[in-house]
């Protein structure tokens, strides 16, 4: 990094990313940033820079060469998992008196990194906080690969809870042969297929196959309303908000239905007696609705939404790309598996591939899609423009 680009950084100020510190604190104190940055999306801490006022006050070569060491301890020692930093040091006057320290720490891959006192640290803005809610830890265990939410036992559910003719149906889809066939009880097929463990559904054999999954699980619906206007503030509505029920194959059935009943057909050069061909890309909303419910963030207790303005659709998933990955990697096919059940489950029951290229085949059908991956709201927002009908 040059010194004009430092420069205009701490201009900037403390932020998510960016941490000042004038002297290096305590070990305690300068592991939980470093394990908090690493829980978040990484970031950067500034040695030499008072942390109150952004004051450049440099350091020393002494101090460099002590922090720079006792910070690479820390990383390895006072951090559990350890991690790997990286160190630069930049002069930010003419004279190359006042040096900053830089120290690059990554988002981890191990999540959650915890200090030596065992707690969980994440970044709130320009401040840290630590982590106590349950359901936060979890996202932290989701994100480190340690945890499959869709693998997790629905507390309260039994087998008794499993559409029996929806399962047999699948099984037999699956393996071209009956349970029976195969030499299994209808438990034994259950626990084969992770639907059913410790007597309880998992939340993919809830999903897929319970009989009425939103009794369980209430927030794992879709949300759909068609707004008269351009803002979602809008208490004018073409279709009363409705929540969408059911497995996740009815989930896909009725929220392409909301969509093709709401939007325009246009005629071009069809029969007069046909309807149309739906104003955007039916092709691609496809590809966008079955992305949503397979590869969303099912620790996050929140419904999809699918909202219809007067000049967009907009389709919104809880759950960030998992594992840093970037909008353009996920465009261009390096799927990150998230639900690994959902996605073995949906290769038989939906028009899903799974190769990973769900958004690409849906940006060819419809160029003009924005994805937003909305890192603090944690959520997944696909914007598309509707076309100008003429009256």
């Amino acid at each position: 990094m040059n010194a004009i680009d430092l420069l205009d950084i701490i201009n900037t100020g403390e932020t998510s990313k960016v941490q000042f510190k004038e002297k290096i604190p305590h070990p305690d104190s300068i592991a939980a940033e470093m394990s908090a940055f690493s829980n978040t999306m990484g970031g950067m801490i500034l040695f030499g820079i008072k942390d109150k006022t952004g004051e450049i006050t440099g350091l020393s070569y002494g101090e460099i060469q002590k922090y720079s060491q006792d910070i690479g301890n820390y990383a390895t020692n006072n951090i559990v998992p350890g991690i790997y930093v990286k160190t630069e040091v930049v002069p930010v006057d003419y004279n190359g008196e006042k040096k900053i320290l830089i120290v690059y720490v990554d988002e981890g891959i191990n999540k959650p990194y915890k200090d030596l006192n065992r707690d969980v640290w994440v970044k709130q803005g320009s401040d840290k906080r630590r982590v106590t809610d349950n359901a936060e830890m979890l996202r932290l265990f989701q994100q480190g690969s340690h945890l499959l939410a869709d693998e997790i036992e629905v507390y309260d559910t039994s087998i008794e809870d499993v559409n029996q003719e929806l399962f047999r149906e699948y099984f037999k889809k699956e393996f071209r042969a009956t349970i029976e066939e195969k030499g299994l009880s209808f438990e034994q097929a259950l626990k084969v297929k992770k639907v059913l463990r410790n007597d309880k559904l998992t939340l993919a054999g809830l999903l897929f196959f319970g009989k009425e999954p939103q009794n369980i699980k209430p927030a794992f619906c879709i949300k759909t309303v068609n707004f008269f206007g351009n803002s979602i503030s809008g208490k004018d509505y073409r279709s009363k908000p409705e929540d969408l029920k059911g497995t996740i194959s009815d989930l896909f059935e009725n929220g392409m239905k909301f969509l093709e009943l709401n939007l325009h057909h246009i005629q071009k050069g069809q029969n007069f007696n046909t309807i149309g061909i739906l104003e955007i890309s039916r092709d691609a909303f496809v590809e966008i609705l079955v992305n949503a419910l397979v590869h969303r963030d099912y620790l996050k207790n929140a419904p999809i939404r699918i909202m219809i303005f007067d000049n967009r659709v907009e389709i919104i998933s809880p759950g960030k790309l998992p594992n840093s990955l970037t909008v353009e990697e996920a465009i261009f096919g390096n799927p990150v598996i998230r639900n690994p059940q959902l996605v073995k489950f949906s290769f038989h029951t939906m028009p899903y591939s799974g190769f990973g290229t769900g958004l690409y085949r849906a940006l060819e059908e419809q160029p003009d899609i924005e994805f937003k991956n909305d890192v603090e709201g944690e959520q997944f927002i696909v914007k598309i423009p509707r076309p100008e009908i003429e009256k």
